[in-house]
């Protein structure tokens, strides 16, 4: 069960994003914190049971600030309203793919891959697909991927109106060449953050992605 305190002060948090609501709240907001670093170490526990490239992880590798960056942002607002966990070998400072736990009101979901590759790894990713096209349609076709996840996501923005540079528009894997980030998702109910076994069932589902983060990361550690 995700403790109430996280969802309760985060929807209070947005309808009141200011900094001087957030200085009067600093004692709530300390109860917030160690809830999510509760959740992290839960989560962090189960996960390294399926994936043992998790071990030794510590909330700080894995959590976020609350404070936004809003030096290019037409948004000012000061602080995010969602809490985020990134699950990945040797943190969230690397560029490697991992697994990805978003809690907000109405958009609670999670998801796995690498999210925003830079050109260096979008070519690598390629490369790996290119060669070895067959391996990724495996992890795609799998059941239980299929049945959670669906497919890899893909929308306008996140997909190349023609082939890459290199690649022939025949290419038998070109609808995953196309694509400028490699991931899946899967959105679930507010109502399911109340389950007892909460950390459990959505360890479960993120550990359905690790073929899929082997497969990336095998892409960006070779050279």
């Amino acid at each position: 069960m995700v403790p109430p305190i996280i969802l309760d002060f985060l929807e209070k948090l947005k309808h009141n994003n200011n900094r001087e609501w957030f200085q009067d709240h600093q004692e709530e907001y300390g109860k917030f914190k160690e809830a999510y670093k509760s959740l992290v170490n839960d989560m962090i526990a189960e996960m390294s049971k399926g994936d043992s490239s998790l071990n030794g992880l510590e909330f700080k590798d894995c959590s976020f600030r609350i404070n936004r960056d809003i030096r290019f942002s037409k948004d000012k607002s000061p602080y995010k309203t969602n809490l985020g966990i990134w699950l990945c070998k040797d943190g969230k400072k690397t560029n490697m793919a991992g697994y990805y736990l978003h809690i907000e009101k109405g958009n609670c979901f999670i998801a796995g891959g690498r999210h925003h590759p830079d050109s260096e790894d979008i070519k690598k990713i390629r490369r790996e697909i290119d060669g070895f096209y067959d391996d990724l349609e495996e992890i795609l076709a799998d059941k239980e991927f299929k049945k959670l996840y669906g497919e890899l996501d893909r929308d306008e923005n996140n997909t190349l109106k023609t082939s890459p540079k290199d690649y022939d528009k025949d290419h038998p894997a070109i609808k995953y060449l196309k694509l400028k980030k490699f991931t899946a998702t899967h959105k679930f109910s507010d109502e399911e953050l109340k389950k007892d076994n909460f950390v459990e069932e959505k360890s479960k589902q993120l550990l359905l992605l690790k073929p899929l983060v082997d497969y990336i990361n095998r892409a960006l550690t070779t050279e």
